[in-house]
């Protein structure tokens, strides 16, 4: 009983911030405090009319989308590596390869700010950017992806090479349409953290900053601020809609694998 209370009082302090936020952004005032002032939809209305935050928008779409593109195919070659072949070092590499998860953020983000300006003499913008991203999404691509090439019978790619497919053949034909669900997962899983990351963006954005850098921005003018609860809004609305299709891709997978279901991929 006191642990169920406990698991209660847990979820409430997570997460009433978040229930907050479409609270106020439905209300009509700028001023962040209870009483409310009444309903309006004056705030999601700005949203569509702030020519500044469409780029942003657009800057964090196109790094999500090619950085969870980058990341979903070398986490699906790594764990491929990892689960269906041996070769020297291979858990040293994995943990290697799985460095990212346990590395402070804001290490990482001057880390590459020092790599890319300094060392390579490149340009901050949005191509910097995905290339951090695909760093810190790969781990979480391949920790998705070990449990999809895991639940697989290594004999069945090596039945149709025998029965006359080349090697890419089996996996195209065989390997690859039994870890989709997994894949999918995998897109969605980067798409969003990519989509939410702030620290690596705001060092390596320049000029261009993502829809995380332009929120900070708002936070200096206290008047914006109902704007950044609308914004954070339809935030939240998508990353629970894409986690929720990761989840049914997974359940997906085990079903189809024929697998009991032992909880969530997170």
């Amino acid at each position: 009983m006191s642990l169920r209370i406990y698991a209660i009082a847990y979820l409430i302090f997570l997460y009433a911030p978040i229930v907050l936020l479409p609270i106020f952004a439905f209300n009509d005032g700028s001023i962040i405090a209870f009483p409310l002032q009444g309903f309006t939809t004056q705030w999601f209305g700005e949203l569509a009319t702030t020519a500044a935050l469409h780029e942003a928008v657009g800057n964090s779409l196109t790094i999500a989308v090619v950085s969870a593109l980058l990341a979903t195919c070398l986490g699906m070659c790594a764990a491929r590596a990892g689960t269906m072949a041996e070769f020297p070092g291979k858990r040293g590499i994995t943990g290697f390869i799985m460095l990212p998860l346990v590395l402070p953020e804001i290490i990482v983000a001057v880390s590459l700010l020092v790599v890319v300006v300094r060392v390579m003499g490149l340009s901050l913008g949005n191509w910097t950017i995905i290339l951090a991203h695909t760093l810190i999404c790969t781990p979480f691509c391949i920790a998705i992806l070990n449990g999809a090439f895991q639940n697989l019978d290594r004999s069945m790619e090596e039945a149709a090479m025998d029965l006359g497919q080349s090697r890419w053949g089996a996996f195209r034909l065989v390997t690859l349409p039994l870890v989709a669900p997994g894949i999918v997962s995998s897109l969605l899983i980067s798409f969003t953290i990519s989509l939410d990351e702030f620290i690596i963006a705001f060092f390596l954005s320049g000029n261009s900053p993502t829809m995380p850098v332009y929120i900070w921005g708002l936070l200096r003018f206290p008047d914006k601020l109902p704007v950044v609860m609308a914004l954070g809004t339809i935030l939240v609305a998508l990353s629970i809609l894409l986690l929720t299709l990761a989840e049914i891709m997974r359940r997906r997978g085990l079903a189809r694998a024929g697998l009991k279901d032992t909880g969530g991929f997170l």
